[in-house]
This record gives structure tokens, sequence and C-alpha cells, in this order.
């Protein structure tokens, strides 16, 4: 794991976050979780530790500046990503990770306990069906679905001033230009992917 902790070390710094020893630890641990969990419930593509650092750890950390406290949802969080790697770097703030796959979840449940996260909780559950008891500063979509079915599908999760983060390849010209409301897109550079990536913020009480 080496090579890995310098690959990530370097990242972070190129990131300029600023990132205890002990949470590059867990977060080394995780990529560890998801590789040994890989093998038996098909949790990523991505096969390679070292690949994994930049295509998991370090592209879901690209956004931690933009994520707005004290209460974040992932939406479709798969093995965990964003959120388990935001709630790391992360530990005052409480977030809450989504997924209809019962096999993810289970593993990101898992791995919850395994890192001893006290911020974190795991809903097994369709997006359109959570009735959360207190709705959320921050939701965070990764790959889920288009623009306008993000704002539908996740509008009643946000609090009056939420944010809601879409965390996209290239920039969805199509998409945007069916929203009809107000936006501003952040380039995201992540160390070790040539592919462009990008945010799409939304406040709540500009749309929907």
């Amino acid at each position: 794991m080496d090579n890995c902790r310098d690959k990530l070390h370097h990242g972070l710094s190129t990131l300029a976050l600023p990132v205890t020893e002990p949470q590059i630890e867990t977060l080394l641990n995780f990529i560890k979780l998801i590789a040994k969990w890989n093998k038996a419930y098909n949790l990523t593509a991505v096969r390679d530790p070292l690949e994994m650092v930049s295509l998991h750890l370090l592209d879901s950390l690209a956004i931690l500046p933009h994520v707005k406290a004290p209460n974040v949802a992932d939406i479709g969080t798969g093995a965990g990503l964003p959120g388990i790697p935001l709630a790391i770097c992360q530990p005052d703030c409480h977030f809450t990770l989504v997924d209809s796959n019962s096999k993810k979840t289970r593993f990101v449940q898992q791995a919850v306990l395994e890192l001893r996260l006290k911020n974190v909780d795991v809903v097994h559950s369709r997006v359109e069906l959570i009735k959360p008891q207190q709705l959320f500063s921050t939701v965070i979509c990764r790959a889920f679905a288009g623009m306008s079915d993000i704002v539908k599908l996740t509008g009643h999760l946000l609090a009056e001033d939420g944010l809601l983060l879409a965390m996209k390849g290239q920039i969805p010209e199509q998409e945007l230009a069916e929203l009809g409301s107000d936006y501003s897109v952040i380039p995201l550079e992540v160390p070790g992917i040539a592919a462009e990536r990008c945010l799409i913020c939304m406040e709540k009480g500009k749309h929907g």
C-alpha cells in the first residue's frame, strides 16, 4: 500500500486539502475493504487499489471544499462514494448514504463499522421514498441521473438554503439546457485523472 499512500499524499497536497495522517490511514483502509469485497460483490469496475486512489478517493475529495455542513446526503452512493471519503475527512459533518442496491448498502454498512465512522448513516431505499426527519444542507449525486431528474428526485430532501451538488464528467450541456434555473459549473482538476470532471451546484432557493 506504500504506492497508494504516496499517490494519496501527493494528490491531497495538489488539491490543497488539510487531511490528517489518521484520516489518510482510514482512507487507505477503505480502499482495502473495497478491493477485498469487490471479488464477491462486484462493487466497482476498478480493480487496482492504485487506480482507486485517483478514481475513488481523490475524485470524491475534490468536492470537499464545496460541501456545506452540517448534514449531507449522498444519493446513489454505490460503494460509499463520495460519501465515505468525505465523511472521513469531515468528522464534524453528518452523512446519510443512500442506495437502492442492498448488496452495496450491506458493504457500506460494514465499511462504516470497520472504519469506526460515527458520523455516517446508511439507508437502503429509493431516493423518492426517503422522508428525512431533518432536511439536508447538501445533497450530493455522483453519476446518478440526468440533471432534470436529479432536481426532481432530490428536491424534497433539501433544506431551504440547501445545496445540490451533482458530480459529472464533461459539462452536460444538453442536461443543463433543460434546467431553466440557476446553477453554477465548477471545473474540477482531479490528480491522476485525465478525463474531464465538473461539479454542478444549485441552491435550493434558486430552483424548483
